[in-house]
């Protein structure tokens, strides 16, 4: 019986962050610091031509101001004919993109630094730039995981007795986290230590050791809070390498934060996407052809692809597919990896070509879905390690009452409101990569667990304290989790929803060793009541060793400790993907229904109810998973309906870098949304049974949406957000 895997747990780090004890990149507090204020440039290519600095320099409590023409060398040196190109700030007079970094002014306190940075004058050689994705469409070459199509799709589409055909598209989006990017770094000798907001310890570490030519053993990077993130950490960001050269310079500790303004080109976005989507289907509703094309941008000087119709082609059994992506390159910052990258942004379109499908054959949206169910992979062919979609689409529908839903577009009312139910599909990757973690059990009955993971906020300091808690048989108080350093066990980045697969195996495997190694010395002593016993007999709990099937028959651990002359026991796990899974597919999966209310007047959308069924495998913390489901909706609401990043292609500069002007949803524009789990046993997956589920309670929302605006409205948008303008 488990004690905390599967209950509603608390967060074990929430009073450390609403006390204010929760310490975030730019909170340490370390002597004599400096402060940095990043300049930008104005243009979107070209050169500079002169950078005067003096009037900055001469400004109060200003330190220095680096600038292309004396800042220390980052990366490597540039072969003289190679061609010119972005990869570290302050490295040449090229300019990329508008809102590239082109100096960094340090003074005794961030106001000084601030007022300095608007004194530096600066002149340019602009260059015809592009930062407009439709005008470089010609220009497009194919993503690096282009798969050939399957079976014949342009035959079959040709002879597909009903067929549908649309464009959508998907504007820049951006991921406004609460929490400004930061780095602080300082320098002991040719010791650095940085704190830095990262998904990714180890990767900002790999990072600063190309870019400053110091060993990795070197560079020490924590990272114990992060604010909000889902992918605009993933990466190394400019800044850290920009803290790091400067500290070395100066000699002194020096923090730089970005402002809200700076974080638009600081990080990466969701790139602007376009989708053409054809689908065929026989008149019994089977489709017999899917041709996915999908577009986006990079920058001109990295190549970045969101694989947008990567998770598509798993989605439906349908024997002819094609769903080429390809990227273009504009005159831009590099877009990253933003929420669900991909497969929320491939689904809005291949769900609502569903939805468009549905009605030219006069057959239920659900009822489409059901008809072309994939049993197995349709990708593979090999059969799922676990797959409760079917189950999903019925709790879903039942709660929801679809089956009282008129299908005729604006037959359904709420007084003068117009009253919309659509639904969808989520798909994502139930994926594990290799991790470590290293538990250290003492005889006093604490334990301290560690591994270099991070917390974007999905509860991962808790879920880990509750899988050590659980196999080392402790309360969850006994249990100290630490985790955002790289002086601890390596880990992935904390993305694509696999974290708790990949540490949480980890913890569970350096805890049964643990467990192992207690039976042995248990079994040293020849009266020992757990004598010819196997560890998979055995369990730890309350600080006793005892036979699972007979609680009676164990021993004291302190005591076997003692004899052993140990006070406590270490184990480092490396934990990865068993070789069973190749054998399968594996994926999570959910249903979205979804309500809305249009005021045909204003044009204005409320979305007055959502249910959202999802299949992830085995819930370890229901409390928290339902709270990150909400969350992806609401961030699906975002996306539907209100984000969208405006650029000014004149001047290739972002508009509305703000929060005032970059809209996201607020408590007013959020009613009842209902998060149900299907629980799924899957032990192919991973030891602990889980599956992601961060990204996949975004994927079909978007969808959802627009599937049912249009059932209210009779208005198909396919090209996001909907706001008012496109209703009325």
């Amino acid at each position: 019986m488990a004690r905390y895997l599967g209950k509603e747990t608390t967060r074990v780090d929430g009073i450390a962050k609403v006390t204010g004890k929760a310490k975030y990149a730019a909170e340490f507090q370390i002597p004599h610091l400096t402060y940095g204020f990043i300049v930008l440039s104005t243009i979107a290519k070209g050169r500079i031509t002169q950078i005067d600095t003096s009037a900055a320099e001469a400004s109060a409590g200003v330190i220095k101001v680096f600038t292309h023409l004396n800042a220390g060398k980052l990366g490597k040196p540039r072969a003289a004919d190679a061609s010119p190109t972005w990869a570290w700030p302050l490295q040449s007079d090229q300019i990329f993109f508008n809102g590239q970094p082109i100096a960094l002014v340090v003074a005794e306190t961030y106001e000084q630094a601030r007022h300095a940075a608007r004194l530096v004058q600066v002149s340019y050689q602009a260059q015809p730039h592009e930062t407009n994705v439709v005008a470089v469409l010609g220009r497009a070459k194919p993503a690096p995981q282009e798969a050939p199509p399957r079976g014949n799709p342009q035959a079959a589409m040709q002879a597909a007795s009903v067929k549908v055909q649309s464009e959508y598209r998907i504007p820049i989006e951006h991921h406004n986290p609460m929490e400004p990017h930061a780095a602080i770094a300082f320098w002991e000798g040719d010791q650095l230590t940085i704190f830095d907001k990262t998904q990714n310890v180890y990767g900002v570490q790999q990072h600063l050791s190309q870019g400053l030519g110091v060993p990795t053993g070197n560079i020490r990077v924590v990272s114990p809070f992060v604010g909000g993130a889902f992918g605009a950490s993933l990466k190394p960001n400019y800044y850290p390498s920009l803290t790091a050269m400067a500290a070395r310079e100066l000699k002194r500790p020096v923090k730089v934060v970005f402002t809200r303004a700076q974080m638009f080109t600081g990080h990466g976005y969701r790139p602007e996407t376009i989708q053409k989507v054809a689908l065929g289907a026989a008149p019994d509703g089977k489709l017999q052809a899917i041709i996915h094309e999908a577009f986006h941008n990079t920058s001109s000087f990295e190549s970045f692809s969101d694989n947008t119709t990567g998770f598509l082609k798993q989605v439906y059994a349908c024997p002819n597919l094609h769903a080429p992506l390809k990227i273009a390159a504009t005159d831009l910052a590099t877009p990253t990896w933003m929420r669900a990258p991909g497969a929320v942004s491939g689904m809005f379109a291949l769900e609502s070509a569903m939805d468009e499908l549905a009605y030219a054959l006069k057959i239920d949206p659900l009822e489409l879905r059901l008809i072309n169910y994939a049993e197995v992979d349709p990708e593979s062919g090999k059969p799922f390690s676990s797959k409760a979609l079917r189950e999903c689409y019925r709790l879903g529908a039942e709660k929801f009452g679809w089956s009282k839903r008129n299908p005729e577009p604006r037959s359904m009312r709420d007084g003068n409101l117009l009253v919309g139910w659509g639904m969808a599909s989520s798909v994502w990757g139930a994926m594990q990569m290799p991790a470590s973690a290293r538990v250290t059990y003492r005889a006093d009955g604490t334990a301290s667990v560690a591994s270099a993971t991070s917390d974007i906020g999905p509860g991962t300091y808790t879920v880990m304290t509750m899988i050590a808690a659980e196999f080392l048989g402790l309360a969850l108080e006994k249990v100290k989790f630490e985790l955002g350093d790289t002086d601890q066990p390596r880990a992935p980045a904390q993305g694509g929803s696999w974290t708790t697969s990949s540490v949480g195996s980890a913890v569970r495997g350096a805890a049964l060793t643990i467990t192992e190694k207690l039976l042995s010395l248990a079994n040293q002593d020849a009266g020992s009541p757990l004598r010819g016993t196997s560890i998979d007999e055995v369990e730890m709990f309350e600080n006793r060793l005892r036979l699972k099937s007979d609680a009676a028959r164990s021993v004291d651990i302190a005591a076997i400790m003692q004899r052993a002359g140990t006070q406590e026991l270490t184990e480092v796990y490396d934990s990865k993907p068993s070789p069973e899974r190749e054998k399968y597919a594996s994926l999570a999966h959910g249903a979205q229904f979804v309500e809305v209310k249009v005021d045909p007047e204003l044009g204005t959308v409320r979305v007055s109810r959502v249910i959202e069924i999802t299949a992830c495998g085995k819930i370890l913390n229901p409390l928290a998973s339902h709270s990150q489901e909400i969350g992806g909706v609401v961030w699906g609401i975002g996306m539907a309906l209100e984000e969208a990043t405006e650029i000014d292609h004149r001047y290739g500069r972002i508009m509305n870098a703000s929060l005032q002007h970059y809209h996201v949803p607020v408590n007013a524009d959020i009613h009842a949304i209902e998060t149900i789990f299907v629980e799924e046993d899957d032990t192919i997956v991973n030891p602990l049974g889980v599956k992601g589920m961060g990204e996949l309670g975004m994927v079909g929302i978007p969808a959802a949406i627009a599937n049912a605006v249009y059932h209210a409205t009779g208005k198909r948008i396919r090209d996001l957000p909907i706001t008012p303008d496109k209703l009325v």
